[in-house]
């Protein structure tokens, strides 16, 4: 490894506050370091106008449970753990990513059973909208970006994932509030949305690493 401050490392992260009142309340996951890049690979989903009628629908009626709920402005599957990477790893991993994910073709999953989740320290919760087809087709994808990671020494991705496009979040762990009625009522929803069977049936067309502020896509073919 190139030791770390090379002379002309960039650094749009560096010297980043803690401060949790400017995004939130959310918490870091892991302390910020000079040279450390948040990374993350994941399949980016443009949300058209009827999928943002639905959100609409849906954290409208969860904010009668909790009114702190907040809506997600932009959606994605996750097929890793946000993991850090030093700055001199950046262009290698992509290199691998894409080495790895160039073969894969594109391909259809259904997302609509409503799910409610937290994170691993338990300082956010989420509604979100979990796979219930395609998730073969998901799992063949998790498992190059594991040898990817595993390359890097980086945590690979959960064993028993629930692939899921996050709706909404908030702060604290307040999914008992959300499981129950609130979730039944949300699944209602889903279901009887008009546009539900198309809007939720989504077709994969690329998949996308974001590490600090950067971004790459690999198409799929």
């Amino acid at each position: 490894p190139a030791p770390a401050g090379l002379p002309g490392d960039p650094d749009p992260e560096e010297a980043v506050s803690d401060d949790s009142s400017r995004h939130g309340g959310r918490v870091r996951g892991f302390p910020h370091e000079r040279g450390n890049w948040a990374t993350h690979v994941y399949l980016p989903y443009i949300a058209q106008e009827e999928f943002l009628e639905l959100l609409e629908l849906l954290v409208s009626r969860a904010r009668t449970y909790v009114p702190s709920l907040a809506a997600m402005e932009e959606f994605h599957l996750s097929l890793s753990q946000c993991v850090v990477l030093r700055y001199h790893w950046i262009e290698p991993f992509v290199r691998s990513l894409r080495e790895r994910l160039g073969a894969f073709h594109r391909f259809f999953c259904v997302a609509d059973q409503v799910k409610v989740y937290t994170n691993q320290n338990k300082t956010r919760t989420f509604i979100g909208l979990e796979v219930s087809a395609g998730h073969f087709q998901l799992l063949e994808l998790v498992s190059e970006v594991d040898t990817v990671l595993e390359e890097f020494d980086l945590p690979t991705f959960y064993k028993d994932p629930s692939f899921h496009i996050s709706l909404a979040w908030c702060v604290g762990d307040l999914s008992g509030r959300l499981e129950g009625q609130c979730l039944r009522e949300l699944q209602d929803i889903v279901d009887g949305f008009e546009e539900s069977a198309f809007l939720l049936r989504i077709q994969w067309e690329q998949i996308r690493c974001k590490s600090g502020n950067k971004y790459f896509s690999f198409p799929l073919r």
